[in-house]
């Protein structure tokens, strides 16, 4: 089993920044893409920045520029640095993570972290 624990929400003005960690912990499993989504009042969840383990990342459009994923596969954790924050921004984040174990060979599992609230005011 595996658990992804997110930290690093909170409160911010606009044109702060917030950087968001989701640390994966278990045994025996490799991660291969890890990711931010987030949903807010009204809205479907949706991806915010992903990052595979060769750390090649791709950004909603509405980040690129401000938000910046990286990981540390050695940890097992994820980042998401996120500068000039606005108002719209301002959602519960949640952090994914693709995983497999060693058997069943080939099966890939998707784990969700409980979320982190972001509020961003005007």
């Amino acid at each position: 089993q595996v658990q992804l624990v997110e930290s690093g929400g909170g409160l911010v003005k606009a044109g702060g920044s917030l950087r968001l960690s989701c640390a994966a912990s278990g045994s025996s499993f490799s991660i291969n893409t890890m990711g931010w989504y987030r949903q807010g009042p009204g809205n479907q969840r949706g991806l915010v920045a992903a990052i595979n383990a060769a750390g090649s990342a791709n950004y909603a459009d509405s980040v690129k520029g401000r938000f910046t994923i990286s990981r540390d596969n050695a940890q097992n954790t994820v980042y998401l640095q996120m500068n000039s924050l606005k108002p719209e921004d301002t959602a519960v984040y949640y952090c994914k993570a693709l995983i497999r174990f060693p058997q069943p060979p080939g099966v890939t599992y998707q784990y969700w972290g409980q979320g982190t609230q972001v509020t961003v005011s005007s």
